[in-house]
């Protein structure tokens, strides 16, 4: 069975790969699971941060790696938090919706987009990267129970709802798909014994 590590030490990320990785015929291990540290973040963009992450879990493990970094952001603050889109909330999701919204509000400019940069590396450092957004607007106030992070105040364009009122019609328009697509037409075409070839 073809194996991969995933740059991540959050069992809740490491489950959602393994359901996307499954159909592929991988076996799926993480980071964390594996007692690998993790990484300082020093990029200042997604593509940078996710090149971070899976080329030191590649070097680590002996495996090939997929590292992913994705965030929020707002027209209305200048294309922040980005990057810091952990950060900005911390722990305190409702706080960062309510400056989000007040900013919208504030500049009438309710333009947002998210951005997942999934990095797939090799042990030898060689990797390639695949870029995925979505494009919408920031919701009037917070809407929907699913989804997790920013979920509920983003309106993807051409949607009334917010991804967290979306269910599994996120999981198909998302930015992390996006990127997904593009992953998968490489993973899909690896043999089953023959590791990984990234081509561009």
């Amino acid at each position: 069975m073809k194996k991969i590590v995933i740059a991540t030490h959050n069992p809740g990320k490491l489950k959602e790969f393994q359901d996307l990785l499954a159909p592929l015929g991988y076996e799926v291990t993480s980071s964390g699971v594996l007692g690998l540290p993790a990484p300082a973040e020093t990029a200042p963009d997604f593509a940078g941060n996710a090149r971070i992450k899976a080329v030191a879990a590649a070097k680590a493990s002996g495996l090939p790696a997929l590292g992913d970094d994705s965030g929020l952001s707002v027209s209305a603050l200048n294309g922040q938090p980005g990057i810091y889109s952990s950060r900005y909330a911390g722990d305190d999701y409702p706080g960062a919706f309510a400056k989000i919204i007040a900013a919208a509000d504030a500049k009438n400019d309710r333009h947002a987009w998210f951005t997942c940069a999934l990095c797939l590396a090799q042990p030898d450092g060689s990797s390639n990267t695949y870029i995925g957004e979505a494009h919408g607007h920031i919701a009037p106030s917070p809407r929907g129970e699913s989804g997790f992070g920013y979920d509920a105040i983003f309106i993807p364009n051409d949607y009334e709802q917010t991804y967290a009122e979306l269910g599994s019609e996120k999981d198909r328009i998302s930015h992390r798909a996006r990127a997904f697509t593009q992953l998968y037409e490489v993973l899909a075409a690896q043999p089953p014994q023959a590791g990984l070839r990234l081509r561009a």
